[in-house]
């Protein structure tokens, strides 16, 4: 084999190797970015509700590190009016499932994290409604760090449907200032679900209606 022969073969495999590079990097359009590149905005984007699961069971430092995010969203006033319980108890979590219509897949879940607010440490008067906001700011960071975990969650409504709220005060003997948002059951998801496109340019307005 001549030089100039040598020359091509080096030519392409370098080549090669630089497009798998770009494909695997992300760098190639259309495609997902690799766990490299991944970023708190692709997390936001893959998130998406995941209503069947594996029986693998999730670690108990996984939902720690779930827990965490929670905490870290911000909350008015710095008053962080949230409480967690952490559900593994099959037994409570089929009866959840079954007097809950819309957290029937609690009781195939790993895990479920209820998201409480503590009236206690809300604000007064007018200010105590805040808690709805500040739970939910640490809803929306549970589900996102479900999310970059590989781990698949919902959010099922409790507040503020009463038959609900009494249900769940009344089987997990809540305290009266502890009020239930919601309920998040969290595993492995059996399937894979796409996200939605929710993108809607329609929905934005600048600076006038």
């Amino acid at each position: 084999m001549n030089l100039s022969k040598i020359l091509n073969v080096v030519l392409v495999v370098l080549v090669g190797i630089l497009l798998f590079l770009l494909w695997t990097k992300g760098g190639v359009k259309g495609e997902k970015p690799s766990a490299a590149t991944r970023t708190s905005i692709d997390v936001m984007h893959e998130r998406t509700s995941i209503r069947e699961y594996t029986k693998r069971k999730v670690s108990k430092e996984d939902l720690e590190t779930i827990l965490r995010a929670g905490m870290a969203a911000p909350s008015a006033m710095n008053k962080q009016p949230w409480q967690f319980m952490v559900l593994e108890d099959p037994e409570k979590m089929a009866q959840i499932s079954e007097q809950l219509a819309t957290s029937k897949m609690v009781k195939d879940a790993s895990a479920a994290i209820l998201v409480c607010g503590d009236l206690q440490k809300a604000g007064e008067g007018w200010l105590e409604q805040y808690w709805i906001q500040d739970c939910s700011a640490a809803s929306q960071n549970i589900l996102l760090a479900i999310t970059e975990l590989g781990l698949g969650g919902v959010w099922t409504s409790i507040y503020p449907a009463e038959s609900r709220l009494k249900f769940i005060t009344e089987l997990l003997d809540l305290p009266e200032h502890i009020i239930p948002l919601n309920v998040i059951p969290v595993g492995y998801p059996s399937k894979k679900v796409e996200p939605k496109d929710k993108w809607k340019p329609e929905n934005i307005h600048w600076n006038v209606w």
